[in-house]
Order: C-alpha cells, then sequence, then structure tokens
C-alpha cells in the first residue's frame, strides 16, 4: 500500500476472498484486454539496446504500431536530435529494428510510435537501462565500466531459509538525512558506502549502526527511475517514496552524486550494494511493476498502446493499484518484462531478493515464474509482497496473488496483516489499541502470526479479526511485522492509541510489540528507525512529506539507548536460537504448544513452549510469555533450572539470570521469556 503524487492512497485495503482452487492460466475476464491475449510476443535479450564491436542495434516491440521512430541525441535532456532513423517492422514478433554503425557510447535515443494516424510523444521505449536526468532519454553507456572494484567476486549472504532472514525496511533519504547522522553523501546511494559515521553523542549511525544492530537483509525502497522528483532541481529538496514508477531498469538519478551522468547513478548504486555485502547485508529491492505513474503518458502506453495495462470492458483503466491504472501481469508479453526485469537487477546489481508491492494485482502464474527465474539464478534470492490489492481489478480472485493464495504460490511469501493489526491494533484507526497495548480479543489472532498462518491444533481459525483458516502451508510464506513505511511508525501508533499514559508504557509496549515479531514463526520485518524509537511526528501517509518528518534522528539512540539495546538482543536471540525460525508447518505443529489461558478471564496473556530441541536448538525447551495487560500477571511456571533470557523490557541472548519456576511475576506490557537446557 502507498501513494504517489497524483493519487492519496485509499483509506482501506480490499482482500480478495478465498476461493477453491482454479485452473491457474490467469486470464483477465476483460472483453477489452482479451484483444490483446494473440499478439505476437518477443521474449530475446536484445529489447531495445545491444552494442557489439561495431554496432550499435536497437529493437522495439510494439506490434500494432503503423510506423516507429529512432531518434538519436547528442545530451540526455536537452537539444534536437542530430538522427533521425525510420525503423523497419518483424511481423513474426511483433518488433521494429534498426542498427548504427559504431559504439553509440555517451549517445541518447528516444522511439517514436505511430499509432492510429499519429505520432506519439518521443519515449525511452521500456527497457532502458541507463538514462538521462529526469528518464525522458534512455542512455547509451558501457555497463562493464560502472562495475566497482572487486564487483566480480561480489555476492551478498547465503540464505537457506527465509525464515533466518531479518528484514529491515529503509528509505534512502530517512537513513542519512538529518544533520545528526554523521554521513556526507546525504540522501544518496554512497550514504551506505560510508564507515565510521556518529552520531553527536558518538553512537555509531549509517552502515555501521546496521552492523550493529546484527540485521540480515536491508529492504530499500524504491531505487530504480521514478517520476516526481526533479533530478534537475535537487536543491529544491524534494521527498518522494518512489511508489511512481517511470523507468523500471534504470537507477533514480536523485540518490546519485550526479543525475547528468547516466553511469553515475548506475556506479553509484552497484558501490552501495558492494559496500553492504561486504558488511555481510543482504539487499532487497522494493519493486513496483504494478502501475505507472502516468496513464496515457507512460513509456508502456507511448510503445505499445493499450497493452501493458488492464482495462474495464468500456476500455477504462482499471486501478487496482489506487493510483489510476494497473499494470496486466497475465498478459504475455508484460509476463515476460517483469520476470526479466528481475533477472537483470539480480545479475547486472547483485541484488538478494525483491518485495512485491500490491503484488496480489499479479496473477499466480507470473510470480511462480518470477521466483522460479530468480532461484534457478541464485538460490539465495528471495520474494515477498503485499497479498492485497487497493481496489477491485477484472483479474478474477482466485488468479491474484493474494495473501489467501499463497499456498498456490512456491518460494514466495506475504506480509501478515493478521499479526500487525493484532498486536498494535488496527492500522486505519490511529487509537486502536492491540494485544500489546491492552485491548482484550485479539489472542487468538496473535497465535496466528505466532504459527505464521500454518495449521496448529490449538488455534481456532474461525476466531481470527482477519483470516479464517490457514492459509500458509509453510512458516516461510509469512512475513511478520507491526510496521513500516505505510501508516502511523508503531511510535505514532503508541503515541495516538496510549496518549495520557506515560512514554515508559510505550517504550515497553514497543518492546513487547517487537518481542511478538522476531519469536513468532515465520521472517521478523522491522521498520528503520524503530529501534531507535523513531517517529514521523505523526504524520500517516509520509511519501511526500519533507525530511523534517522522514528522517531519523540519530541523537535518539542515545536518548533511547535501553530501546536499542533491546532490539540488538532480540536480533541475536533470534539469530542465535533455531527454535524461532522452524521451516516446515509440521514442525510448527508438533515443536510449539500453547498453554490453556481463558481469555475471557485472563486476556491479554499468552504463553507458550516450544520443546524437544527444536529445529535442532541447544535449548530443549523455551518458554515465550506475553503480557499485553496494564497490571502484571502471575504465571505458574514448572519448576526447574531456567534460564531467564527476556524480562521486564530487559533482554540477553546469553541469560540475565536464573530461576527455579514456579509462581513468576510478568511485568505489564512485556515479554518473559525463559530456557532450559
Amino acid at each position: 500500500m502507498y501513494s504517489n503524487t497524483k493519487a492519496l492512497i485509499m483509506a482501506s485495503i480490499i482482500m480478495g476472498a478465498a476461493l477453491a482452487p482454479a485452473a491457474l492460466h490467469a486470464r483477465t475476464n476483460s472483453e477489452y484486454d482479451a484483444r490483446f491475449i494473440d499478439w505476437p510476443t518477443y521474449s530475446g535479450d536484445d529489447l531495445e539496446l545491444s552494442v557489439d564491436n561495431d554496432m550499435t542495434r536497437f529493437r522495439l516491440w510494439s506490434p500494432k504500431a503503423e510506423a516507429v521512430r529512432l531518434n538519436l541525441y547528442d545530451n540526455g535532456h536537452t537539444g534536437k536530435a542530430y538522427s533521425t532513423i525510420e525503423m523497419t517492422p518483424d511481423s513474426n514478433n511483433g518488433t521494429w529494428t534498426a542498427s548504427v554503425p559504431g559504439q553509440l557510447f555517451g549517445k541518447f535515443y528516444t522511439f517514436q510510435v505511430k499509432s492510429d494516424g499519429k505520432w506519439l510523444n518521443e519515449t525511452p521505449g521500456v527497457w532502458a537501462k541507463a538514462v538521462g536526468v529526469n528518464g525522458k532519454r534512455a542512455a547509451i553507456i558501457d555497463m562493464t565500466k560502472t562495475n566497482p572494484e572487486g564487483w566480480s567476486e561480489d555476492k551478498g549472504p547465503e540464505v537457506k531459509s527465509f525464515n533466518d532472514v531479518i528484514l529491515y525496511e529503509m528509505h534512502h533519504r530517512d537513513m542519512s538525512m538529518h544533520p545528526s547522522s554523521g554521513i556526507a553523501n546525504k540522501g544518496k546511494f554512497l550514504a551506505l558506502t560510508e564507515p565510521g559515521t556518529l552520531s553527536p553523542e558518538g553512537l555509531a549511525t549509517g552502515i555501521d549502526h546496521l552492523k550493529e544492530l546484527g540485521v540480515t537483509h536491508v529492504h530499500i525502497l524504491p531505487s530504480y527511475d521514478y517520476n516526481s522528483v526533479d533530478e534537475a532541481n535537487l536543491q529544491l529538496n524534494t521527498y518522494n517514496w518512489g511508489y511512481d514508477p517511470q523507468n523500471y531498469n534504470a537507477p533514480e538519478g536523485s540518490y546519485s552524486t550526479n543525475p547528468s551522468d547516466p553511469a553515475t547513478r548506475v556506479r553509484e548504486m552497484k558501490q552501495m550494494i558492494k559496500a553492504l555485502h561486504d558488511a555481510g547485508i543482504g539487499v532487497v529491492m522494493d519493486v513496483v511493476y504494478n502501475h505507472t505513474a502516468e496513464n496515457d503518458g507512460s513509456n508502456f502506453e507511448l510503445t505499445a498502446p493499450g497493452y501493458y495495462h488492464r482495462h474495464w470492458n468500456d476500455g477504462s483503466y482499471s486501478d487496482a493499484s489506487g493510483c489510476g491504472n494497473e499494470t496486466a501481469s497475465d498478459l504475455a508479453q508484460m509476463r515476460d518484462y517483469i520476470v526479466n526485469s528481475v533477472k537483470y537487477w539480480a545479475g547486472e546489481y547483485h541484488v538478494d531478493g525483491f518485495r512485491f508491492d500490491l503484488m496480489a494485482i499479479h496473477d499466480i502464474d507470473t510470480m511462480n515464474e518470477v521466483a522460479k527465474a530468480l532461484k534457478e539464478q541464485n538460490p539465495s534470492i528471495f520474494v515477498y509482497g503485499e497479498g492485497w490489492t487497493a481496489s477491485d481489478s477484472p483479474l478474477q480472485p482466485e488468479h491474484r496473488a493474494l495473501k489467501e493464495n499463497v499456498a498456490k504460490m512456491e518460494n514466495i511469501a506475504v506480509f501478515s496483516d493478521d499479526l500487525r493489526d493484532a498486536v498494535k491494533g488496527h492500522f486505519s484507526a490511529a487509537e486502536d489499541r492491540g494485544f500489546a497495548t491492552g485491548k482484550p480479543g485479539n489472542e487468538e489472532t496473535v497465535k496466528i502470526g505466532i504459527v505464521a498462518a500454518t495449521p496448529h491444533p490449538q488455534v481456532d481459525f474461525k476466531k481470527g479479526n482477519n483470516s479464517k483458516f490457514p492459509y500458509a502451508s509453510s512458516p516461510e510464506m509469512i512475513v511478520n511485522y507491526v510496521s513500516c513505511h505505510d501508516d502511523l511508525s508503531l511510535t505514532d501508533k503508541l503515541r495516538k492509541s496510549m496518549a495520557g499514559e506515560p512514554e515508559e508504557n510505550m517504550l515497553a509496549a514497543a518492546k513487547l510489540a517487537q518481542t511478538i515479531v522476531f519469536t513468532s514463526q515465520g521472517t521478523p520485518f522491522m521498520f528503520a528507525g524503530e529501534e531507535v524509537f523513531r517517529d514521523k511526528q505523526g504524520v500517516h501517509n509520509s511519501y511526500k512529506s519533507p525530511d523534517s518528518i522522514n528522517a531519523i534522528d540519530w541523537s535518539n539512540k542515545a536518548r533511547y539507548a535501553d530501546q536499542f539495546d533491546y532490539y540488538k538482543g532480540l536480533v541475536a536471540l533470534r539469530k542465535a536460537h533455531p527454535a524461532f525460525r522452524m521451516n516446515n508447518a509440521a514442525d510448527i505443529a508438533h515443536h510449539l504448544k500453547f498453554d490453556k489461558i481463558d481469555s475471557s478471564k485472563t486476556p491479554n496473556l499468552i504463553s507458550y513452549s516450544l520443546t524437544d530441541n527444536a529445529n535442532g536448538d541447544e535449548w530443549k525447551e523455551i518458554k515465550v510469555v506475553f503480557n499485553g495487560a496494564s497490571e502484571a500477571r502471575t504465571v505458574n511456571i514448572k519448576k526447574d533450572n531456567w534460564i531467564v533470557v527476556a524480562d521486564d523490557g530487559k533482554i540477553n541472548p546469553e541469560g540475565l539470570g536464573t530461576s527455579k519456576g514456579g509462581k513468576m511475576t510478568v511485568a505489564p506490557y512485556s515479554a518473559l521469556i525463559l530456557a532450559r537446557k
């Protein structure tokens, strides 16, 4: 879910209902879109530019074009074309070709398509891999010269199970723009290449902070070339999340030190990725193939009018994105485009994973092809996304890559809104509380999150607030979280819903909420800055808010040092103990055992054990107790020699002390974690 410069995101998310399995060869139910199903397709790797020793070749896919022109430029932003070439059609595959002697490195190009007797506006095409300022002209560069030193040996961390991953979602500007960051290249790719950056209090920021925290992967908000920031006027300091795609296969120029040089943005993005890899951290790219920033003016429409977007029967754009349009992944050329685009980023830029925005706009077949192709390319790559749409679509629900359909997808995970809303309160109601902030009635939904939406004999899915059945067949299909870039940050949510309570209660509730995320089965995901109690000054939808709202104040790291230490301890605990990251549903059902608690009499209390050295853990049993009530609770722990791992807002994977069990007190808004060998 997101917003762009043209449309505020809809206030509610429309979830597709779970339907009986159907044939998965997805087609839209729009008669208008059915016209495009039999168009010839082309899957060669030479769209739209290839350069060999003595020739520069161009190939554009536009089956119904009446004519196509190629325009060549000396400049990426201004000036007239120095040459215009009529392209030659190849009716067998719907492409148009042209060749120019020599290697045209340093030059720029656009295409112009004639449709219905009219010449459309110029476009860099849909496959531009380097662009000039503001992405209106494609650039011809030698990609091999953009590789940083040691690039041929560069690779991300090995991932054996998606549940071993710890995701940290960040925006380039948020991490580095605040004066307290100590980072020189503020708001740039290079910000994460700077070692030794410190806050005014002398604490690590930037990449050193990530290493200290211990996360395995950063999920970076859109880094492809997007529409809303004027790269020719960066002094305006325009902010945007980037969910308004323009050129899907070229990096965003505003994150480079020189948007006028097409090679700079490519090189600096690679430098950032290599620096993170050298630090042992993988890079996830946030991708938004579900819609384009413009409708008729998009590169898709200027290239092959009508094809790449879905429509209703009257020819109007369908809008499952809530941003004006949606793309047609179920049509062969668009499916091929998405698959080959992610393969390009994984190959050329060594990207380690992909987060699909509003993934349910895409069809199941396409997402399965994406995951299959990426796994063949790199077994450590993973894919996850939002299993919902923002509005209705011509694509029928049984074909959508919905949360409820995740069991039909292999090597793909979805976000758990079950855990999110049950733990902190509903995302759309700022004052609504959840399990971690004292609201009763969410216990069973929290349990659904704890078992990663897999079948469990002690979980009654019919009592779930969102989902009514175990939709995941494996915990590797679930991403657990309590906040992200969307909606209120966790800090702002707590300040709204716990208004009137002391801040220490909010800090405790934040720890409890994140403890639930990090000890649940599935893959944990956290929003950048939560570990230092970052807020966005109560702004719900900060997609274009200034840096004064979005930037992380790194002085918070000293101000909330106890909070950071706790989060760091949670990360270390999860990494050290495989019991929290079982990778099959049967093991969860066998090893995870809930204690019987009558929630009508004792609300906001959940207690369970991970038994019998679950998933090969060195600890024979781990006892986890969550108290989301505003008062302390007494629980009965069987008598034994226990290591106290977490208690009353403190955590240490090596142990805070020992206990013999028996009656133990769990502080308000806190977790008690015990272990025995």
